[in-house]
């Protein structure tokens, strides 16, 4: 595999397109499938366009409230073959423009790239390997990084989990929030692009200060 981009960082530092990431399992009038198409609504009235995986329960609810209030929407999904458990491509999920990944790894590769942050509902297998992967290149690009939400009160007891069993810097937790509403969301959101901006500003004036190498 050839993969030619860096999903990790942020060079220009601007949000300008938010992954949205869950369950492709839930009907659309289940509470997180409302809550995520409210949430891409509310964020596609600011601005923002909304990327997802192109499927079925949450990302059809997130390509649907950008939709609904005439957002930009972009859906990355691929065709395996022998693959029984995945979702596959949803037909009522109609984005305006589409990109067809070779598999499922540069599936995940292209929906990093292209979201600037993410907002993270419940979900399973497949979520967990989005919410890792952001979350590990969040760490490791921390100042230029893709902050992210997670979106859900169960958050709070998988991350006690996760901090009490697993060896997590303390740097890690300051690239996400947790929230359950979609007023939260936007706060978070806008706390954490804040917060990334100052991390550079005191780079820069560290770096200004640093005496000059004799």
């Amino acid at each position: 595999m050839n993969f030619r981009f860096d999903p990790g960082y942020n060079p220009s530092l601007e949000i300008k397109n938010i992954g949205i990431m869950g369950s492709a399992d839930l009907a659309q009038d289940d509470t997180v499938c409302q809550a995520a198409q409210k949430a891409a609504a509310e964020l596609a009235k600011r601005g923002y366009g909304i990327v997802n995986g192109g499927g079925p329960g949450v990302m059809q609810a997130a390509t649907n409230g950008a939709k609904s209030v005439g957002g930009k929407t972009l859906t990355v999904t691929f065709a395996p073959v022998n693959a029984p458990h995945f979702e596959g491509t949803a037909s009522e999920n109609m984005p305006e423009t589409t990109i067809q990944a070779a598999n499922y790894i540069e599936r995940i590769g292209l929906l990093i790239e292209k979201s600037d942050a993410f907002v993270i509902f419940k979900g399973g297998t497949g979520t967990i390997s989005e919410w890792g992967l952001i979350w590990l290149l969040a760490h490791i690009y921390y100042g230029h990084h893709k902050p992210f939400v997670l979106f859900g009160d169960f958050w709070h007891e998988l991350i006690e989990s996760v901090q009490k069993n697993l060896m997590i810097e303390d740097v890690e937790f300051k690239v996400f929030r947790i929230v359950n509403s979609v007023e939260e969301m936007l706060q978070a959101l806008d706390e954490l692009a804040q917060e990334r901006q100052q991390l550079q500003v005191t780079d820069q004036d560290q770096a200004a200060n640093k005496p000059p190498l004799l």
